[in-house]
């Protein structure tokens, strides 16, 4: 149970300070204390009564249904739910606070409303379902609170007149309602469809190996008092600080580095709980596309890139600015250009259409990544952090997806056989030493009938070194099966590049006369990457038509929606439908989601959105919903929930394995919108809360947005942390058991500064 301060919110909210008596979940009281900064945590068991006990045992156990009807597995009383253009589902009874409304700009764009929604006729809320059940919603409640400088505001109370509803812009009718083909109103805040606990049927995990799960974080804490005493991060790394990159007192401990050893992950045994500081003078990033070009040099205040790669059009520094021409090593007459040349020497590469997903090696500042989007083309851009300084940071400053990584000694965090193309041009990675490791570990990673392009000088220069380089990756793509397809020269850029293709069955594999480089032991898992160690190996290639590899995905952009062929009907899915319609189900679902909620009802200004993560991705729904928009979604699959994973890539869609009881490997202030759906309740389980929301804060840029959808107490737990670092709330919802919450991230930092590396106390 958590209580919170009533000062700080409008008055009118603190009608959500009453006892509220849950039917489905043992919470049941909301009251506040004296600071954003000291939340009290108390036992539950001490707020519940006895009614509440018997209310729960009398709560409706028909099984949770979606909108089309279509039953899960859980047993929640949540009633029928409505869609108006505010996007919240009401029903009789419920009390809804509206507080101003922004337009990313600190700009008031609506007035404050309040009202109850018993004024609102039967015809709009509360009407009979299908069953021939009216299914109210006493304990839903909607709140948009603070306004975009954190003050607190009194509302000016309205009431609306009968058939009409408010959305924080204007007044609407019920002929405004979005009805679907068959009558029935869409859902907006869906039913709980994404729970943790719903997940059923034989999904692996990256978290393969058991471990021993910690006691509840709520049930651990109970009777606690929690101070939060924040202070800044006392790190050399300063602004740009990645915990699990700056260990350096873990990389002092190695005994070698010949392997990037020291560019690989080394997580901190404690996970910290600072704050980052911003880099002086940090402002709110330029807007895509217009970043593509340039960026404020205050956010990135770097220029070794500038001195080392600037005669290569990488980047230069323009008065506040930093300018990005599209050049690169290979291509500094500009990244479209080089693109256009890879599709005329190979036509069936067909960029966004027969290639939509690709990984590009050692990025630099990914300027190819970024002008791949006005192919369609969604790539997935890696460097590790090194000499070369910034340069991803760079990158996702632009608005181009770039994550730190490095060819170590570790697989990279992605499944096997999932990107289509992969690119390469002058990365520096030694792919013909030791038995060819690294690039056996891309050969993991490419799709069967997949193309690696590599542009480099062993392909056109005829140094010694160079010739020598090219006979050994010449003998070694020979005896991996890989197809020389295309060599040519560019004369424009005066480069040469060459693609080979990965074979599509496993026919030159039984052919070789000498198993060299050896085929991977059968009981070797291509999907487990997670923390596991390269081998020099290589995987046999499905040979039945039913396995994921067999066949290409559906051109782009028909994959994004269409059910991959190998999720079979006597497959159980995630929420316990057959696969192929678990998969359309949480299609819809996340597509009504979007589209009636997210767009238009919880005050979120699109036009500021570029970056966007969601902490907890499952078939990649939420990322497919915002396809129309000018964004791209990192989908991270976390090591301990179901490997969907390789179903995300195979609808043109990508992502990465993560475990959020770790740092991500990315630099601070790197997304704009946060998606975190039922993520935080299940990392309870297996580690503190408290760095994980720090490292929230670490990784979302001022001004941006977390979205969390989760049961109400671990709900409140996340509002409590997160007040205490001066986020605005810009939206609350619960239906019990279960809530929603919308926080922007502000420019507050704190003034102290931690005297060691200890975590917040």
């Amino acid at each position: 149970m958590i209580l919170l301060d009533p000062s700080q919110f409008p008055a009118e909210q603190k009608l959500l300070a009453s006892v509220r008596r849950s039917e489905t979940l043992n919470f049941g009281v909301w009251m506040f204390s004296s600071s954003t900064v000291v939340p009290l945590v108390i036992s539950p068991q001490e707020a519940i009564k006895s009614e509440s006990k018997k209310q729960l045992s009398q709560s409706d156990s028909r099984p949770l249904e979606d909108r089309s009807g279509n039953a899960f597995t859980q047993s929640y009383n949540w009633g029928e739910t409505r869609a108006d253009k505010f996007g919240v589902a009401n029903s009789e009874g419920s009390k809804i606070n509206v507080g101003d409304q922004r337009d990313g700009q600190d700009n008031v764009i609506g007035e404050n409303v309040v009202w109850n929604a018993s004024h609102i006729e039967d015809k709009i809320i509360g009407h009979k379902s299908d069953d021939g059940l009216n299914n109210q919603e006493p304990n839903s409640s909607v709140n948009v609170n603070d306004n975009a400088n954190g003050e607190k505001q009194e509302n000016d109370k309205k009431k609306i007149k009968p058939g009409e509803y408010n959305d924080g812009y204007r007044m609407h009718s019920d002929k405004d309602n979005v009805r679907t083909k068959d009558g029935t109103k869409e859902e907006v805040f869906p039913n709980g469809f994404q729970l943790e606990h719903t997940q059923v049927g034989a999904w692996s995990t990256q978290d393969t190996e058991s471990r021993n799960e910690k006691e509840l974080q709520a049930s651990s804490s109970m009777g606690e008092v929690i101070k939060f005493n924040w202070k800044l991060c006392n790190v050399t790394a300063e602004a740009d600080y990645i915990p699990c990159l700056d260990n350096d007192e873990a990389i002092k401990r190695l005994t070698t580095t010949k392997h990037y050893e020291h560019r690989e992950r080394h997580c901190p045994e404690k996970s910290p709980t600072c704050l980052v500081p911003l880099p002086n003078g940090y402002r709110r990033p330029i807007k895509w596309p217009n970043s593509r070009e340039k960026i404020w040099y205050r956010n990135v205040p770097h220029t070794k890139l500038v001195e080392m790669k600037g005669h290569q059009n990488w980047v230069k520094v323009s008065g506040e600015y930093l300018t990005f021409p599209g050049g690169g090593t290979q291509f500094k007459f500009g990244a479209s250009h080089y693109i256009d040349v890879i599709q005329k020497s190979l036509p069936d590469i067909a960029w966004g259409n027969q290639s939509r997903v690709v990984l590009d090696v050692g990025c630099g500042v990914a300027s190819f990544g970024g002008y791949q989007f006005d192919k369609d083309v969604l790539t997935m851009s890696f460097a590790p952090k090194d000499e070369h300084e910034a340069q991803v940071q760079f990158a996702i400053e632009r608005g181009i997806p770039a994550v730190l990584a490095v060819m170590g000694t570790k697989r990279l965090p992605f499944p096997g056989m999932v990107f289509d193309v992969i690119h390469c041009a002058r990365c520096r990675v030694p792919w013909h030493i030791e038995g060819g490791m690294l690039l056996l570990e891309l050969n993991r990673l490419l799709r069967p009938g997949g193309f690696f392009v590599w542009s480099a000088t062993p392909v056109y220069r005829m140094t010694e070194e160079d010739v020598g380089i090219w006979k050994a990756m010449s003998k070694l793509t020979k005896m991996m099966c890989w197809k020389m397809v295309r060599k040519m020269k560019d004369s424009v850029n005066k480069v040469g590049l060459v693609i080979f293709r990965k074979p599509s069955n496993n026919e030159c594999y039984d052919q070789r006369a000498v198993n060299t480089p050896p085929l991977c032991q059968e009981s070797d898992d291509m999907n487990a990457s997670w923390n596991v160690s390269l081998v020099a190996c290589m995987h046999r290639l499905p040979g039945d038509p039913v396995l994921r590899g067999f066949h290409w995905p559906a051109k782009w952009p028909s994959r994004l929606g269409k059910t991959p062929y190998w999720l079979g009907k006597d497959q159980v899915g995630i929420y316990g439908k057959p696969a192929p319609e678990d998969f359309q189900a949480d299609f819809e679902h996340w597509k009504r989601v979007v589209s009636n909620s997210y767009l238009n009802g919880i005050g979120i200004n699109w036009s500021n959105i570029r970056n966007v993560m969601d902490m907890r991705s499952v078939y990649g729904g939420f990322a497919a919903a915002l396809r129309d928009l000018m964004v791209w979604v990192m989908n991270v699959v976390p090591i301990d929930s179901p490997d969907t994973l390789p179903i995300i890539y195979e609808r043109g869609l990508f992502g990465i394995y993560h475990d959020w009881c770790e740092s991500f490997s990315t630099y601070p202030r790197t997304y704009d919108l946060l998606h975190a759906d039922h993520l935080f309740s299940s990392l309870k389980i297996r580690c503190n809360l408290l760095p994980v929301i720090v490292e929230v804060d670490r990784i979302l840029r001022p001004q941006g947005i977390l979205i969390v959808r989760d049961d109400m107490q671990t709900i409140s737990e996340v509002q409590n942390i997160l007040k205490s670092l001066h986020w605005d709330i810009r939206l609350t919802y619960s239906k019990e058991p279960e809530g929603l919450l919308v926080m922007q991230k502000k420019m507050w930092r704190p003034q102290e500064i931690e005297a060691d590396t200890a975590s917040v106390s």
